[in-house]
């Protein structure tokens, strides 16, 4: 028995005395003492261990005899790499240099290294490297941060737009030639007018087509929440919804946006544990995450907004699109200025960046192209700087009041003309408008009300056929009639003939009935910014060509509608089904609110029967 235990106890010994020239703990050496070990005094005598262990002595050195007789040793703790307070205080902070050899003329790996955390190849630290490391990372101190924030979200301001374009002509032969409008007696010829009217903060733009009023554009305020389409968020997931493959985000507004799984952007190398094919929003998105976010579409009743992460920049002439490698060309344009279009693309095309050449675009030069090109990324990375700095929720990017919007998006040759009654807002329209397209700036007229007779709105018959546009019935030329009913899903439009009798046969009636309500309906969407499903009740045409002359007239009338757009062949009950894209609320909602006391529904119950 004594054998046994002699032989454990000495492989226990020795394991520990490895360990402790290994570790430099006293873990070994305490489980040593447990199971064999001699036990210690105060006066630093030994006493043999006990029965069967071998003859072996530890040394304590605890007094000052005993240091000066034995090698010091560690002062040990049963916490492994402990070290008292004032040790860690006096030991100086330095980089040990390793002998690694380099070969001669090479900074060497370790070197490298060291630089890259700011240390100094000699081995210590330098005083300037953390501030150079801090750079070097992009990390910004608090009074960077605060500058950058109090600076407010990006914008697309008309000043910067004009001061980047200052001493640089913009006026080429080829561009006065393809965008020159015609003139007549010294007028210029169009066939589009804008008229701008801003009232108490609010500013109303109409576009006429000769004299008839074709679209509407109401803002009320840049704090608006119902405004907010093409501004870019930092935003913060709240939650995450699986089973309807969107996350709710929010970005500051009264509603949180909703992100869904097809808007949401990400690198499939990034995804190793995931399926390829079918990736699920849970694994892309999770809660109190921050993302970068685009909105597409304003809030709608009690709808949030739509986000996503393809963010865009919209221009002049180019679309800027971040983190992208693609680029396209307007299909409006003719099939020559696209092959030279797309020949410049390929010389001014950033790496890192899509582009999407728009319709403006036709006859702009080169230099046009790249400085438009060169805006819009400076504009971009102080969107980047600010989202950095930011917390979210926080607007990073803020699209311009909608006047400057849609003369930058809209405004071309075809126009003859823009009137604005608002001093301010003509000067900067002026600027800008000279600054982008100088053949085009003596377009652009100031309209005294002081001086003229009748208010702009009131000149240009643009009252009357608002009122018109509110209500529910619309006649047609012949003496026809449109009803325009709208749900909570959908919008249903029923053609009638009216006072329309004809004069030939009933069939002929019909079609021509039928010919002049799709060219009606084509405008009333436009004007009423009507979107979602749409139903067309047309009356029934028993002549198939009849049917497909009316279908083609249909189409040809909503090209002219830059709100995407898509139309199915007419049933045997003779509907007609399509859907346009909802941005915002329409003419309605802009100019009412709800009733309170039916709510909406055109309804009072008797409450005494109830």
């Amino acid at each position: 028995m004594a054998d046994k235990n002699s032989s454990y106890d000495g492989a226990r010994s020795t394991q520990g005395s490895s360990e402790d020239q290994a570790r430099g703990s006293g873990s070994s050496g305490q489980r040593r003492r447990r199971h064999s070990g001699p036990s210690r005094k105060p006066d630093g005598q030994v006493v043999q261990s006990g029965q069967g262990n071998v003859d072996k002595e530890v040394q304590v050195s605890t007094t000052a005899s005993s240091e000066a007789s034995a090698p010091p040793r560690r002062n040990r703790s049963p916490r492994r790499g402990y070290r008292p307070p004032a040790a860690r205080e006096a030991e100086p902070v330095v980089v040990e240099s390793l002998p690694i050899e380099t070969q001669q003329g090479s900074p060497g790996y370790i070197n490298r290294l060291r630089s890259s955390f700011g240390a100094s190849p000699q081995g210590k630290r330098e005083g300037g490297g953390s501030n150079e490391k801090r750079k070097r990372l992009g990390i910004l101190g608090s009074k960077e941060r605060e500058e950058i924030l109090s600076k407010g979200p990006v914008q697309y301001k008309t000043d910067e737009f004009i001061s980047e374009l200052a001493g640089v002509e913009t006026k080429s032969p080829r561009r006065a030639h393809q965008r020159f409008g015609r003139q007549r007696n010294g007028r210029p010829v169009g066939r589009y007018l804008m008229c701008v009217h801003v009232h108490d903060g609010v500013t109303q733009i109409a576009i006429l087509e000769g004299r008839t009023l074709i679209e509407h554009y109401v803002s009320k305020s840049e704090s608006d929440p119902n405004a907010i389409d093409g501004n870019i968020y930092l935003g913060r997931v709240t939650n995450v919804l699986p089973g309807m493959e969107a996350a709710f985000v929010d970005i500051g507004t009264p509603k949180n946006a909703v992100l869904y799984r097809g808007d949401v952007r990400y690198e499939r190398e990034d995804l190793l544990d995931a399926d390829q094919r079918s990736v699920r929003i849970e694994q892309l998105l999770r809660p109190k995450q921050t993302v970068v976010c685009q909105v597409t579409k304003n809030p709608i009743g009690t709808k949030g907004a739509r986000l996503t992460q393809e963010v865009s920049l919209p221009g002049r002439f180019l679309v800027l699109i971040p983190n992208s490698e693609s680029y396209g060309i307007s299909k409006r344009l003719p099939e020559d200025e696209r092959k030279r279009l797309r020949r410049i693309l390929d010389d001014i095309k950033p790496a890192g960046f899509g582009l999407i050449v728009r319709t403006a675009a036709e006859g702009a030069t080169a230099d046009e192209l790249r400085r438009d090109t060169d805006h819009l990324i400076g504009m971009w990375t102080r969107i980047e700087e600010r989202a950095r700095v930011a917390h979210a929720p926080a607007l990073l990017y803020q699209e311009p009041q909608v006047a400057v919007r849609v003369i930058r998006e809209e405004f071309n040759r075809n126009y003859r003309g823009v009137i604005i009654d608002d001093r301010d807002l003509y000067e900067e329209v002026s600027m800008y408008v000279s600054s982008i397209s100088p053949e085009l700036a003596d377009r652009v007229e100031f309209y005294d009300v002081e001086r003229r007779a009748l208010p702009l709105f009131e000149q240009f018959h643009v009252h009357e056929q608002l009122h018109k546009a509110l209500g529910r019935k619309v006649w047609l030329p012949s003496g026809g009639s449109l009803i325009i009913d709208r749900a909570e899903a959908l919008t249903v439009i029923d053609v009638n003939t009216g006072k329309n009798v004809g004069s030939h046969s009933l069939e002929e009636t019909i079609h021509r009935n039928n010919l002049e309500a799709v060219e009606e309906v084509a405008r009333q969407l436009r004007l009423r910014d009507i979107g979602g499903i749409i139903v067309i009740d047309l009356i029934d045409m028993m002549i198939k060509a009849n049917q497909e002359d009316v279908m083609r007239a249909f189409r040809d009338a909503l090209a002219r509608d830059k709100t995407k757009t898509q139309v199915f062949e007419m049933s045997e009950l003779g509907l007609v089904e399509m859907t346009r894209q909802r941005v915002s609320e329409g003419l309605v909602e802009s100019f009412s609110t709800v009733c309170p006391t039916c709510e909406g529904r055109g309804l009072i119950f008797d409450p005494s029967l109830l």
